[in-house]
């Protein structure tokens, strides 16, 4: 159970609270002890279902940024069998922020991509907190060449407040690399599957999610920029960024109602954070299924499917 709560958890962390001290209580209740934490665990889980039945798109950029909610290594982990991670853009370097490799995820062998965020201070740093530079999009981009070489399908897994911004990187050619990349995944000869799992942020999100399946899971978030940046562009003030998270619309019901993902996954009942063994078993299942379902469809359909997608948006 996590020990990190936001701030509308703070009821649920008072249960659990009681739960404890009466688990530790010297007291000796027998039943009677027994009965009372049952009621309070069923109070929880009516309290959790309440709770995050009404989350504001605020509420959930909080979810998708908890920092106990499963990253890609941590899904790697659960949901593949297999997983030889290959480094380099065979340009500049390797950036640990943007991870790929060979997989196998149920009986599909395929190429995994997706961004990773660190867990402990020392690989949050190192991995640029999941902030990718030129060099991870490239390296992206020579994956995909790979996977389509050898008729593999690419599944992306995006969880990035957004490319690396910094001069270096604008030195060595971030928004070429971004551009490059929608380039090819737009023509790429294999199926393409993409899932939202925490934050899809801005152009970093977009460089590995042009998709023939767009999947969010329930508590993602995919917006055009981070609410704290939009606030400050728009009111000059960051502090307004729940204001923003809601005009953007940036929650995984609103992306659905406004046809750019066709599919929510469903998390545990409060959050991946809570539960992430149940979370990849249903990313896992949602990967499996749609690629059974991508791979039975010839190439020149995906192609045509995925050239209507990307030439719908901005219409009604």
């Amino acid at each position: 159970m996590p020990n990190d709560y936001l701030d509308f958890e703070e009821p649920i962390a008072a249960l659990e609270n009681k739960i404890q001290d009466l688990q530790s209580s010297e007291e000796n209740l027998g039943n009677d002890l027994a009965k009372e934490i049952s009621k309070l665990n069923d109070s929880i889980i009516k309290l959790t279902e309440q709770i995050y039945k009404n989350l504001n798109i605020w509420q959930c950029v909080q979810v998708a940024r908890h920092p106990q909610r499963p990253h890609f290594n941590d899904l790697v982990d659960k949901i593949c069998s297999e997983f030889d991670e290959l480094h380099g853009d065979r340009h500049y370097g390797d950036d640990r922020a943007l991870v790929g490799g060979l997989a196998t995820i149920g009986n599909h062998r395929l190429v995994l991509i997706g961004q990773e965020k660190g867990r402990t201070t020392d690989d949050k740093i190192n991995r640029n907190f999941g902030m990718a530079q030129p060099e991870g999009y490239r390296k992206a981009g020579r994956l995909m060449k790979l996977a389509e070489q050898f008729s593999l399908p690419v599944v992306t897994l995006v969880d990035t407040p957004g490319a690396y911004p910094g001069i270096d990187s604008e030195e060595r050619g971030q928004s070429e690399a971004i551009a490059n990349n929608l380039l090819l995944m737009s023509s790429l000869r294999t199926p393409l599957l993409v899932n939202i799992i925490g934050e899809g942020g801005s152009g970093g999100a977009l460089a590995i999610a042009v998709g023939d399946h767009i999947s969010m899971m329930k508590y993602a978030t995919y917006s055009v920029a981070s609410p704290e940046a939009c606030a400050s562009i728009v009111w000059r003030d960051a502090e307004k960024a729940s204001d923003a998270a809601e005009a953007m619309l940036m929650d995984a019901e609103s992306i659905l109602k406004l046809k750019l993902i066709d599919e929510i996954i469903d998390e545990p009942l409060g959050g991946a954070h809570r539960n992430p063994d149940q979370a990849a078993l249903m990313l896992k299942k949602s990967i499996i299924d749609n690629l059974d379902n991508l791979r039975t469809k010839p190439i020149s359909s995906l192609l045509e499917t995925r050239y209507k997608r990307l030439m719908s948006y901005g219409h009604k």
